[in-house]
């Protein structure tokens, strides 16, 4: 027994050691959780336990403390950025600290944007939405499916995102309808809430007899508000343009300015709102200018499912001959959330 005993207490102060290094979360309900944080962005903590499969997804204001001993990628609402762990501080209503490198500085959990584990996989920075809708109407024959398919992927000082959306109409007696939306384009963060961007963006539609629309372009922007539940920045920089048609108009190559705007408010219950709008003044055609309109607006379901309402306007002031000069697309789909 005697010689059991040194075992007995490595053992004994490994667990108690390993048990301490669990990140811990304290609920305003009071409920304890002891596990592991995945991550916290747009308000969601996800946090893993030994005793469930299944990771919880937790609001963010229901969090009155936490601690933990991993070392973090920490996003605050000014726009810096700190590696380090993060713990409440005792008698502190919702008060954490944070390590800036030997200098001990505290924020309220309100101001905490976004937390990722140092060394976490790809994977855990990735979110992925897939979704679908289906419109069947007897009169006519009337057919439309929607497909949306989109990407985030969130790094230290970096976000890139992938979208790409379709539209088709089959309708008796009517020509088939057509529309195509895709976008590749990524941020990179600078201090103080200032950031560049670069993004592609590409549009086919019938109504504007647009075969495709490629725009290419690049610029710096800024977060006027940008906490765990809302951000809205504005924009602005240069575009290239190439356009293509269904018809036998000849294609236009465009050099563009750009100003928008972006507007994404989370934890409205389970619903959350997106918005974006950009206006391309012509440097090439005197007098022409286009406007891109996007909404989304998404009702979180149990099991990551979801719900979305989605609105997109494309105008353009001098189209080519026989094409509108607007389009617009309203769909509502039922999707599934990887995150």
């Amino acid at each position: 027994m005697k010689k059991l005993l040194p075992f007995i207490f490595v053992f004994t102060f490994a667990s108690t050691v390993l048990f301490a290094q669990k990140d811990t979360i304290k609920l305003a309900n009071n409920d304890v959780l002891v596990g592991s944080i995945e991550k916290m962005d747009r308000s969601i903590l996800t946090f893993s336990t030994s005793y469930d499969d299944s990771d919880f997804k937790i609001k963010w204001g229901e969090v009155a403390e936490i601690r933990s001993y991993q070392r973090f990628i920490i996003s605050v609402t000014d726009g810096e950025r700190y590696t380090s762990t993060i713990r409440s501080i005792k008698a502190k209503d919702k008060i954490v600290e944070i390590d800036d490198e030997g200098t001990r500085l505290e924020f309220a959990l309100d101001d905490i944007v976004f937390i990722e584990p140092i060394g976490g996989s790809f994977l855990a920075r990735l979110t992925v939405d897939m979704d679908v809708g289906i419109t069947i109407t007897k009169a006519n024959d009337y057919k439309q499916l929607t497909t949306n398919l989109s990407a985030t992927y969130l790094a230290y000082d970096w976000k890139a995102r992938a979208l790409y959306k379709t539209v088709l109409t089959r309708q008796e007696g009517s020509a088939d309808i057509n529309r195509m939306d895709a976008e590749l384009g990524g941020d990179y963060y600078l201090p103080n809430d200032w950031f560049v961007n670069a993004k592609a963006i590409y549009l086919s539609n019938d109504e504007q007899l647009l075969d495709l629309r490629s725009t290419y372009q690049a610029g710096v922007g800024y977060y006027f508000i940008r906490n765990n539940s809302m951000f809205f920045s504005a924009n602005a920089g240069l575009a290239y343009t190439t356009e293509n048609f269904t018809s036998d108009e000849p294609d236009r190559n465009t050099t563009e300015g750009f100003v928008g705007i972006g507007f994404n408010k989370y934890a409205i219950g389970d619903l959350s709102v997106q918005t974006a709008a950009a206006l391309y003044p012509s440097f090439s055609q005197s007098g022409r200018y286009r406007v891109d309109f996007n909404f989304d607006m998404k009702y979180d379901l149990p099991l990551d499912f979801y719900i979305r309402l989605g609105l997109s306007y494309n105008y353009d002031s001098m189209p080519i001959e026989g094409a509108a000069d607007s389009d617009y697309v309203f769909t509502t789909s039922f999707g599934w959330e990887w995150n």
